[in-house]
């Protein structure tokens, strides 16, 4: 997967939901739920994401948005996790998905990083493409494979 740009300055503006999504909050989270967000992210998505997440919550300020409805947990994203400049990961439950919860995570993050001083965003491995195009006008870093993933370590009991 290649990695893909965003130029923060040049932001579409962003659509209303598709879907009417009453009692959706977008938030950052505050430090008594790092454990909570960090092991909910474990068990969704995975040891990758969850390092990602447990990093973006000790940034200062914090780099990490929550989805919740109800004070469920319904999806999350962050900035800053991997390297400074780069966006992700982002994740939204299964039951979930397509109902705009990811898209308004994504543009959470993307305004959070233009308005600390971003001019650009990177976005590493991304998938699916699509979304990053419609959502951010995002475009391809032609020979960005394997990127800064290269070498990475992975867990052997838990998947990523």
């Amino acid at each position: 997967m290649s990695d893909l740009l965003v130029k923060l300055y040049n932001l579409p503006p962003l659509a209303a939901p598709a879907v009417c999504d009453e009692g959706l909050v977008i938030r950052k989270p505050i430090g008594a739920e790092n454990r909570v967000i960090v092991d909910w992210v474990l068990e969704q998505f995975g040891n990758a994401w969850a390092s990602e997440a447990q990093a973006a919550l000790v940034n200062r300020p914090v780099s990490v948005f929550l989805a919740l409805r109800d004070s469920e947990l319904l999806g999350f994203a962050c900035y800053d996790a991997t390297l400074r400049g780069m966006f992700g990961p982002i994740g939204v439950v299964q039951g979930q998905r397509s109902h705009g919860i990811g898209l308004r995570l994504l543009r959470a993050c993307l305004d959070d990083m233009r308005s600390v001083g971003y001019g650009y965003a990177v976005i590493g491995g991304a998938g699916p493409v699509e979304f990053f195009q419609r959502g951010a006008n995002a475009i391809e870093i032609c020979g960005s494979e394997p990127g800064v993933y290269r070498g990475m370590l992975k867990s052997c009991d838990r998947p990523n």
